[in-house]
Protein backbone atom coordinates (compact mmCIF):
# COMPACT_ATOMS: atom_id res chain seq x y z
CA UNK A 1 0.00 0.00 0.00
CA UNK A 2 1.36 3.61 -0.83
CA UNK A 3 2.69 5.51 1.90
CA UNK A 4 0.11 7.88 1.36
CA UNK A 5 -2.87 5.95 1.60
CA UNK A 6 -4.83 5.99 4.92
CA UNK A 7 -8.05 5.41 6.51
CA UNK A 8 -9.86 8.59 7.28
CA UNK A 9 -12.37 8.23 10.08
CA UNK A 10 -14.91 10.81 8.98
CA UNK A 11 -18.40 11.86 10.83
CA UNK A 12 -21.28 12.28 8.66
CA UNK A 13 -25.13 12.90 9.16
CA UNK A 14 -27.68 10.34 8.43
CA UNK A 15 -31.00 11.25 8.70
CA UNK A 16 -31.02 12.64 12.43
CA UNK A 17 -28.46 10.53 13.69
CA UNK A 18 -24.40 11.02 13.34
CA UNK A 19 -22.52 7.66 12.48
CA UNK A 20 -18.93 7.02 11.78
CA UNK A 21 -17.61 5.08 9.08
CA UNK A 22 -14.20 5.06 7.55
CA UNK A 23 -13.16 4.95 3.82
CA UNK A 24 -9.60 4.60 2.48
CA UNK A 25 -8.62 7.67 0.53
CA UNK A 26 -5.10 8.26 -1.66
CA UNK A 27 -3.48 11.47 -0.73
CA UNK A 28 -0.87 13.05 -3.24
CA UNK A 29 2.38 14.20 -1.61
CA UNK A 30 2.02 18.06 -0.09
CA UNK A 31 3.57 20.94 -1.77
CA UNK A 32 2.22 23.32 1.15
CA UNK A 33 3.35 23.41 4.38
CA UNK A 34 0.50 21.99 5.92
CA UNK A 35 1.98 20.12 7.85
CA UNK A 36 3.81 23.17 9.80
CA UNK A 37 -0.06 23.87 11.51
CA UNK A 38 0.71 23.43 15.37
CA UNK A 39 4.73 23.81 15.40
CA UNK A 40 5.93 27.39 13.34
CA UNK A 41 6.56 30.02 15.30
CA UNK A 42 5.32 33.37 14.03
CA UNK A 43 7.36 35.23 12.18
CA UNK A 44 7.08 38.89 13.76
CA UNK A 45 10.11 41.65 13.86
CA UNK A 46 12.27 40.50 17.03
CA UNK A 47 11.75 42.57 19.66
CA UNK A 48 14.05 41.66 23.05
CA UNK A 49 10.78 43.10 25.24
CA UNK A 50 8.59 40.24 24.42
CA UNK A 51 11.45 37.74 25.44
CA UNK A 52 9.65 37.63 28.71
CA UNK A 53 6.03 36.66 27.50
CA UNK A 54 7.29 33.57 24.77
CA UNK A 55 9.13 32.11 27.22
CA UNK A 56 6.13 32.67 29.54
CA UNK A 57 4.02 31.31 26.06
CA UNK A 58 6.02 28.17 25.75
CA UNK A 59 6.33 27.05 29.10
CA UNK A 60 2.29 27.59 29.31
CA UNK A 61 2.02 25.60 26.44
CA UNK A 62 4.27 22.46 27.43
CA UNK A 63 1.76 22.38 30.63
CA UNK A 64 -1.08 22.72 28.66
CA UNK A 65 -0.61 19.98 25.73
CA UNK A 66 0.70 17.88 28.69
CA UNK A 67 -2.88 17.67 30.73
CA UNK A 68 -4.53 17.65 27.74
CA UNK A 69 -2.47 14.06 27.34
CA UNK A 70 -3.38 13.19 30.68
CA UNK A 71 -6.68 14.51 30.30
CA UNK A 72 -9.52 11.09 30.70
CA UNK A 73 -11.20 10.37 27.68
CA UNK A 74 -14.35 9.43 29.00
CA UNK A 75 -14.31 12.70 30.23
CA UNK A 76 -13.24 14.47 27.20
CA UNK A 77 -15.99 12.64 25.25
CA UNK A 78 -18.52 13.87 27.25
CA UNK A 79 -17.41 17.69 27.30
CA UNK A 80 -17.13 17.44 23.64
CA UNK A 81 -20.46 16.22 23.17
CA UNK A 82 -21.66 19.05 25.64
CA UNK A 83 -19.16 21.45 23.80
CA UNK A 84 -21.15 20.62 20.17
CA UNK A 85 -24.43 20.43 22.04
CA UNK A 86 -23.87 24.12 23.47
CA UNK A 87 -23.59 25.66 19.78
CA UNK A 88 -25.94 23.83 18.05
CA UNK A 89 -28.67 25.28 20.55
CA UNK A 90 -27.72 29.20 20.46
CA UNK A 91 -29.81 31.40 18.34
CA UNK A 92 -26.24 32.87 17.36
CA UNK A 93 -25.28 29.70 15.27
CA UNK A 94 -28.87 28.95 14.29
CA UNK A 95 -29.30 32.13 12.51
CA UNK A 96 -25.33 32.63 10.90
CA UNK A 97 -25.12 31.90 7.55
CA UNK A 98 -21.92 32.31 6.72
CA UNK A 99 -19.13 30.52 9.17
CA UNK A 100 -15.43 30.13 9.59
CA UNK A 101 -14.90 26.77 11.60
CA UNK A 102 -12.01 24.84 12.42
CA UNK A 103 -11.93 20.68 11.28
CA UNK A 104 -11.19 19.23 14.56
CA UNK A 105 -7.71 17.02 15.30
CA UNK A 106 -8.20 14.01 17.45
CA UNK A 107 -3.81 14.48 17.35
CA UNK A 108 -3.70 18.14 18.92
CA UNK A 109 -6.59 17.07 21.74
CA UNK A 110 -8.73 19.71 20.11
CA UNK A 111 -12.44 19.91 20.94
CA UNK A 112 -14.49 17.96 18.82
CA UNK A 113 -16.01 19.83 15.87
CA UNK A 114 -17.54 17.19 13.81
CA UNK A 115 -20.87 17.31 15.00
CA UNK A 116 -20.91 21.40 14.28
CA UNK A 117 -19.38 21.02 10.76
CA UNK A 118 -22.10 18.73 9.60
CA UNK A 119 -25.01 20.70 10.73
CA UNK A 120 -23.60 23.81 8.71
CA UNK A 121 -22.75 21.14 5.96
CA UNK A 122 -26.36 19.68 6.24
CA UNK A 123 -28.66 22.36 7.56
CA UNK A 124 -30.32 25.76 6.35
CA UNK A 125 -30.14 28.88 8.53
CA UNK A 126 -33.89 30.38 9.39
CA UNK A 127 -33.71 34.46 8.36
CA UNK A 128 -37.37 35.02 8.47
CA UNK A 129 -39.41 32.49 6.57
CA UNK A 130 -37.15 32.16 4.56
CA UNK A 131 -34.55 29.14 4.81
CA UNK A 132 -30.77 30.07 3.98
CA UNK A 133 -28.30 27.25 3.70
CA UNK A 134 -25.05 27.77 5.68
CA UNK A 135 -21.54 28.66 4.14
CA UNK A 136 -18.56 27.16 5.67
CA UNK A 137 -15.26 28.00 5.51
CA UNK A 138 -12.66 26.12 6.64
CA UNK A 139 -8.58 26.54 7.44
CA UNK A 140 -5.92 25.55 5.11
CA UNK A 141 -2.09 26.29 6.22
CA UNK A 142 -0.18 27.71 2.99
CA UNK A 143 3.16 29.01 4.56
CA UNK A 144 5.64 28.86 7.21
CA UNK A 145 4.99 32.80 7.96
CA UNK A 146 1.45 32.50 9.79
CA UNK A 147 -0.48 32.77 6.57
CA UNK A 148 -3.93 31.06 6.78
CA UNK A 149 -6.50 31.01 4.14
CA UNK A 150 -10.44 29.55 5.32
CA UNK A 151 -11.63 28.05 2.09
CA UNK A 152 -15.02 26.74 1.42
CA UNK A 153 -16.58 23.15 1.36
CA UNK A 154 -19.99 21.58 0.92
CA UNK A 155 -18.97 18.46 2.01
CA UNK A 156 -16.41 16.36 4.05
CA UNK A 157 -15.33 14.59 0.86
CA UNK A 158 -13.71 18.18 0.30
CA UNK A 159 -11.30 17.69 2.80
CA UNK A 160 -7.83 15.47 2.40
CA UNK A 161 -5.43 14.45 4.84
CA UNK A 162 -1.99 16.07 5.32
CA UNK A 163 0.78 14.28 6.70
CA UNK A 164 0.56 15.36 9.65
CA UNK A 165 -2.80 13.62 9.80
CA UNK A 166 -4.96 17.54 9.90
CA UNK A 167 -7.59 17.27 7.88
CA UNK A 168 -7.82 20.86 5.17
CA UNK A 169 -9.78 21.68 2.55
CA UNK A 170 -8.25 20.80 -1.28
CA UNK A 171 -7.67 24.42 -3.59
CA UNK A 172 -9.97 22.75 -6.02
CA UNK A 173 -13.52 22.00 -6.15
CA UNK A 174 -14.73 18.97 -8.08
CA UNK A 175 -14.90 20.52 -11.37
CA UNK A 176 -10.91 21.93 -11.06
CA UNK A 177 -12.41 25.34 -9.89
CA UNK A 178 -10.73 27.32 -7.11
CA UNK A 179 -12.18 27.03 -4.00
CA UNK A 180 -13.99 30.72 -2.54
CA UNK A 181 -11.97 32.18 -0.27
CA UNK A 182 -13.64 34.29 2.02
CA UNK A 183 -11.25 36.97 1.79
CA UNK A 184 -12.44 37.10 -1.77
CA UNK A 185 -16.14 36.77 -0.76
CA UNK A 186 -18.69 39.77 -1.33
CA UNK A 187 -20.68 39.14 1.68
CA UNK A 188 -19.31 38.59 5.50
CA UNK A 189 -19.09 36.07 8.01
CA UNK A 190 -21.17 35.85 10.77
CA UNK A 191 -19.52 33.48 13.33
CA UNK A 192 -15.65 32.04 13.52
CA UNK A 193 -15.48 29.09 15.79
CA UNK A 194 -11.80 28.99 17.02
CA UNK A 195 -9.56 26.39 18.89
CA UNK A 196 -6.78 26.87 21.46
CA UNK A 197 -4.71 25.29 24.15
CA UNK A 198 -6.38 27.85 26.67
CA UNK A 199 -8.59 30.61 27.51
CA UNK A 200 -9.16 33.01 30.07
CA UNK A 201 -12.89 35.02 31.08
CA UNK A 202 -10.88 38.29 29.38
CA UNK A 203 -10.96 37.27 26.05
CA UNK A 204 -7.23 35.87 26.40
CA UNK A 205 -6.25 33.20 24.30
CA UNK A 206 -3.10 30.74 23.69
CA UNK A 207 -1.94 29.30 20.78
CA UNK A 208 0.00 26.38 19.13
CA UNK A 209 2.76 28.76 18.54
CA UNK A 210 1.78 29.18 14.90
CA UNK A 211 0.20 32.70 14.75
CA UNK A 212 -1.98 31.86 11.73
CA UNK A 213 -5.53 32.86 13.58
CA UNK A 214 -3.92 35.75 14.31
CA UNK A 215 -3.03 36.43 11.62
CA UNK A 216 -6.23 35.63 9.72
CA UNK A 217 -8.54 37.41 12.01
CA UNK A 218 -6.11 40.63 12.00
CA UNK A 219 -6.36 40.56 8.09
CA UNK A 220 -10.42 39.80 8.13
CA UNK A 221 -10.59 42.51 10.69
CA UNK A 222 -8.97 44.65 8.31
CA UNK A 223 -11.23 43.79 5.97
CA UNK A 224 -14.67 44.12 7.48
CA UNK A 225 -13.52 47.69 8.69
CA UNK A 226 -12.67 48.47 4.83
CA UNK A 227 -15.99 47.43 3.39
CA UNK A 228 -18.00 48.43 6.63
CA UNK A 229 -19.73 45.28 7.40
CA UNK A 230 -20.27 44.19 10.97
CA UNK A 231 -17.69 42.18 12.74
CA UNK A 232 -18.17 38.49 13.14
CA UNK A 233 -18.72 37.12 16.94
CA UNK A 234 -15.43 34.95 18.05
CA UNK A 235 -16.12 32.03 19.88
CA UNK A 236 -13.50 29.53 21.33
CA UNK A 237 -14.54 26.00 21.89
CA UNK A 238 -12.88 24.74 25.34
CA UNK A 239 -12.59 21.86 27.88
CA UNK A 240 -13.23 23.07 31.15
CA UNK A 241 -9.66 22.14 32.02
CA UNK A 242 -8.98 24.98 29.38
CA UNK A 243 -10.55 27.66 31.01
CA UNK A 244 -7.48 29.18 33.57
CA UNK A 245 -7.61 32.20 35.64
CA UNK A 246 -7.30 35.81 34.27
CA UNK A 247 -3.92 37.09 32.86
CA UNK A 248 -2.67 33.62 33.42
CA UNK A 249 -2.46 33.83 29.73
CA UNK A 250 0.51 35.96 28.53
CA UNK A 251 -0.12 38.15 25.31
CA UNK A 252 1.86 40.18 22.61
CA UNK A 253 0.31 43.10 20.70
CA UNK A 254 -0.56 40.85 17.68
CA UNK A 255 -3.15 38.73 20.04
CA UNK A 256 -6.06 38.70 19.12
CA UNK A 257 -8.78 38.65 21.86
CA UNK A 258 -12.22 35.85 21.53
CA UNK A 259 -15.83 37.50 22.00
CA UNK A 260 -16.50 34.15 23.94
CA UNK A 261 -15.74 30.93 25.23
CA UNK A 262 -18.54 27.60 24.72
CA UNK A 263 -17.54 25.31 27.58
CA UNK A 264 -19.40 22.36 28.86
CA UNK A 265 -21.34 24.50 31.34
CA UNK A 266 -22.29 26.84 28.72
CA UNK A 267 -21.70 29.97 26.74
CA UNK A 268 -19.31 32.46 28.73
CA UNK A 269 -19.98 35.68 27.09
CA UNK A 270 -16.99 38.44 27.10
CA UNK A 271 -17.12 40.78 24.68
CA UNK A 272 -20.63 43.99 24.62
CA UNK A 273 -21.40 41.97 21.34
CA UNK A 274 -21.35 38.25 23.01
CA UNK A 275 -23.05 40.22 25.85
CA UNK A 276 -26.14 40.61 23.69
CA UNK A 277 -26.14 37.31 22.17
CA UNK A 278 -27.44 35.83 25.21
Amino acid sequence: MPRYCRKLSMITLNASKLVSFSFPRTIAPLTHSANLRPFCTMNTNYDPQLDHIFDAKRSFRTQMRRELKNMDPILRSQEDDAVQRVVLEAPWFKNSTSICAYISSNALREVETSKIVSAILSNPAAEGHVQIKKKLYVPRVEDRNSNMRMLRISSVDDLVLNSMNILEPTLVDRNGNPREDVMKTTDPIDLIIIPGLAFDRSGRRLGRSGGYYDMFLRKYQELVKKQNWQQPLLVALSYSMQIVENERIAVTPHDVPIDALVSPSGFIPISPVALKCQ
